[in-house]
């Protein structure tokens, strides 16, 4: 697994003291299964600052539209929804809103709402106007799925897809360890770690056969485009491709453990970026999606159930040296001084945990499961493959989904091991060393929880 540290063992060692926990579920299934689903537009109306990168980037034009997508579950008096935002993050001040006008609106309890983004790097910076408009939207595509949910069957499917996805952190020659170290670098060793072929599907359909929704997970970083078009990126096409094999339904992607995987293979010269290298992405995914979907299973047993967890975990700490050199850097960069990439990703790490202005930083965990078959794990920031890899096999449902930047984005968590080799993505990590193995080890704990109802 690349430098180890994540056997299904250590996942389940004592949890942290828990903030809040809340588990609720049914054992009976007297009434059918309800679902329904439903698409809001967020598409910006106007340019806005893209998001993503370390530099002012202006919309210019829209290539596809921006949606944000939900599934309401309903079992007897148990409601459940999981809405995805064609955003990079969704904060979570944004998320407590969201859920707030949800309960209002639909009486699903904020604990049974699970709110992730999908991370495209060609949506607006979640602030000012269009944060603020953001809840509503949010709470209005839950409300609308909600209204349509009827009867309804549900199966899962595991696809296997592993030419699009590549680990992009690599042991170098010169004994460092780089994250993309460019095409053909001839001091490339090998890849630090594995990827996650897996492409999780999971089919909702009326009781009459018509589609509601197609569920889609996958393990692949969403930065395939570049420039300054407003875009989905490859779950554009993938959306597509599959409502239109489908017959209709929202297909609602959903992102894995990526934090250190992208879609750029090193070992092949030709260029990988643009809309059409997103739309090739989003195409071979998509068959492997309408594969998977021809071998389905069915859930039997759907009893309904969810479970939410806050947990504290330490910030990154910093000396007053570092403070220093920090506020230097960036007055330099305010004045226009041109910063190398690493120094100024320290240099905001440093200040952005300074300006909080405690040593931790509160996490939730969230789990939503049907019957003894499926559950999806959400987790709030870009979670190494390493974690998401140990967080499936230690799981005790058949098909478990980890959903990341749901409900809140903390940033990146890398595993125990890449803190000591160090580069991008331990450098902009907020949270300190072990922090994605806690993650993990309290979503295990409430999928025992759920498992157990």
């Amino acid at each position: 697994m690349g430098g180890g540290g994540c056997s299904a063992a250590s996942m389940r060692t004592a949890l942290p003291p828990l903030v809040l926990l809340i588990v609720s579920g049914i054992s009976s299934t007297a009434q059918p299964l309800r679902a329904g689903a439903a698409q809001v537009r967020i598409t910006p109306e106007k340019p806005v600052p893209l998001a993503g990168y370390f530099r002012l980037r202006l919309s210019t034009a829209v290539h596809d539209d921006l949606w944000c997508k939900a599934l309401v579950l309903a079992e007897e008096e148990r409601r459940a929804a999981l809405a995805a935002c064609d955003l990079l993050e969704v904060p979570g001040g944004v998320v407590q809103e969201a859920r707030r006008r949800i309960e209002l609106e639909t009486g699903i309890p904020p604990a049974a709402v699970m709110i992730s983004a999908t991370h495209t790097h060609l949506a607006p910076v979640v602030e000012g106007e269009f944060a603020a408009g953001l809840p509503a939207k949010i709470a209005e595509v839950v409300r609308l799925a909600a209204a349509a949910a009827g009867p309804a069957r549900i199966a899962w499917a595991e696809g296997h897809e592993p030419s699009l996805v590549f680990h992009r952190r690599f042991f170098m020659k010169d004994g460092t360890v780089r994250f993309n170290p460019g095409k053909g670098n001839p001091g490339i060793v090998r890849p630090v770690g594995p990827v996650d072929p897996r492409v999780s599907v999971v089919a909702v359909d009326a009781a009459d056969g018509r589609p509601v929704a197609t569920l889609v997970n996958y393990a692949l970083h969403l930065d395939t485009v570049g420039g300054t078009e407003v875009s989905a990126d490859y779950p554009y096409t993938l959306s597509r491709l599959v409502g239109c094999a489908r017959g209709g339904g929202v297909t609602i992607f959903t992102l894995g453990c990526a934090g250190n995987i992208n879609h750029i293979d090193v070992s092949d010269a030709r260029p990988q970026n643009g809309h059409g290298e997103a739309a090739r992405i989003g195409t071979v995914l998509a068959g492997e999606v309408l594969k998977a979907l021809a071998r389905a299973a069915p859930v039997e047993r759907t009893a309904l159930r969810t479970a939410s967890a806050r947990i504290a975990l330490p910030l990154v700490k910093h000396d007053a040296q570092e403070l220093s050199w920090s506020r230097d850097v960036l007055e330099r960069e305010r004045k226009g001084e041109k910063i190398a990439f690493l120094d100024l990703v320290k240099a905001y790490r440093i200040a952005e945990v300074e300006a909080l202005g405690k040593p931790e930083r509160e996490a939730e965990v969230q789990v939503i499961a049907l019957g003894g078959d499926l559950a999806w794990a959400g987790l709030p920031g870009e979670i190494f493959v390493e974690l998401g890899l140990a967080l499936r096999r230690a799981s005790p449902f058949r098909h478990t989904v980890a959903v990341s930047l749901a409900n809140g984005s903390l940033g990146y968590f890398p595993d125990r091991p890449a803190w000591d080799h160090g580069h991008y993505e331990v450098i902009t990590a907020r949270c300190g060393r072990g922090s994605g193995e806690r993650l993990v080890e309290a979503a295990l704990r409430l999928l025992d929880e759920v498992k157990g109802k």
